[in-house]
């Protein structure tokens, strides 16, 4: 008898052990993290059809894995420090420190100081600045969206975002550069701008593009926008990349060549393919019924997360939620448009798909917190910082 009631007992622990694993990810979004997973996947069954498979595949399957342990292991927190202005000022200044360092000690590869080698990986910096920039975003405006109608809000804002830009785009990296500019505006628009004031930003935004076009842009970056205006001018020198990839893209038609037979990729004709042209790749062999399911996959992502910002216990929660959308869609957007031939050719890695670690842990690791801040119930306004001076962080 007491054998039996150890072994009952024993198995009532265990049962427990394994209700108490249920409980710690019932908070978890499955239908966001499978959206997600299914998307690296059919990235990752792309790459197995590249010449150097061995090289990018394999080490592909270790960055979804880890990435997919960053995204649990993100949710298991409910994230009330990120709105202690010590930890935002950390996360901000931490990102500057890095990129500011990137610049002078970076490997520099195809002419850009944008990732340090580490010896076995290389780590991009710019990637988790925009999730740093979106905790500082959504911290800076959770407290102001009732004196958002105050111009200097914006400004405030705006030179926070600006530090980033700058440095981000004179390593030089133009892709991600306009990714961190459609993040301040994105949330700027969430948080409630005026239309008054949006003209303005308008403004502003066309009289700093003409300043970068004359004074900022190196000679191969405009020559990929003058390319992208008249693309046939120069088909073996600036405008090979556009051509190659819309090429890619067309010769998938309905169905696509199937998994291994895109010549553009397989003969190395489309640069890049395991990055910046992966949704060329993709269309290729999947052809346009792929691309609706890549399409439709993205449209999940985008729709839990904007139903997660929707359902937010406050201010701050809906901006971060926000913010993550705004970032997955634009570098969707870029990423695409400039595949298929719609925005100049800029270096932008897709989400969730292309090669490469340092935007897979990011992107999942933006999915983690998302989820770990369903497990925390509404805060009370008296847990909130009230010694916060206006205008600052």
């Amino acid at each position: 008898m007491g054998f039996v009631a150890q072994r009952v007992s024993s198995a009532l622990r265990g049962r427990e052990s394994g209700s108490d694993a249920v409980r710690a990810f019932a908070h978890v979004d499955w239908f966001l993290f499978f959206s997600a997973l299914t998307i690296s996947l059919l990235g990752l069954v792309t790459m197995r059809s590249f010449p150097e498979e061995g090289a990018f595949f394999e080490r592909q399957i270790v960055w979804i894995g880890l990435a997919v342990c960053v995204f649990f292991v993100m949710s298991l927190s409910e994230y009330q420090f990120l709105r202690r202005t010590p930890v935002v000022v950390a996360l901000y200044g931490g990102v500057i420190f890095l990129l500011g360092l990137v610049l002078f000690f970076g490997a520099v590869v195809r002419g850009a100081s944008e990732r340090f080698d580490l010896g076995l990986f290389f780590a991009q910096p710019s990637d988790p600045a925009k999730i740093a920039l979106i905790v500082l975003l959504s911290k800076y405006f959770s407290r102001r969206h009732i004196e958002i109608a105050h111009f200097r809000h914006i400004l405030v804002s705006g030179s926070y975002a600006a530090l980033v830009f700058v440095l981000v785009f004179f390593q030089p990296d133009f892709g991600s550069a306009i990714i961190i500019a459609a993040l301040w505006a994105g949330v700027v628009l969430v948080a409630g701008i005026s239309w008054k004031h949006l003209a303005t930003l308008l403004i502003i935004s066309v009289l700093v593009g003409g300043g970068l076009w004359q004074w900022g842009l190196a000679s191969y970056q405009k020559e990929r926008v003058l390319t992208f205006l008249h693309p046939l001018t120069d088909l073996q020198g600036a405008g090979y990349n556009a051509y190659q990839s819309t090429v890619a893209v067309g010769s998938g038609e309905l169905t696509g060549k199937g998994v291994g037979y895109g010549t553009q990729s397989k003969l190395q004709f489309l640069p890049e393919y395991e990055t910046d042209f992966i949704f060329a790749a993709y269309a290729e062999e999947w052809g346009f019924l792929g691309v609706l399911l890549l399409f439709g996959l993205f449209a999940v992502v985008a729709a839990r997360i904007l139903g997660a910002a929707r359902r937010a216990e406050d201010n701050f929660d809906t901006l971060f939620a926000s913010g993550v959308a705004i970032y997955i869609l634009a570098q969707f957007s870029v990423h695409v448009g400039m595949n298929i031939g719609l925005l100049p050719i800029t270096g932008t890695t897709l989400p969730f798909m292309s090669y490469g670690g340092s935007h897979l842990l990011t992107e999942y690791a933006a999915l983690g917190i998302l989820v770990g801040m369903r497990r925390r119930a509404r805060s009370s306004s008296q847990a909130r910082d009230e010694t916060e001076l206006v205008g600052a962080i």
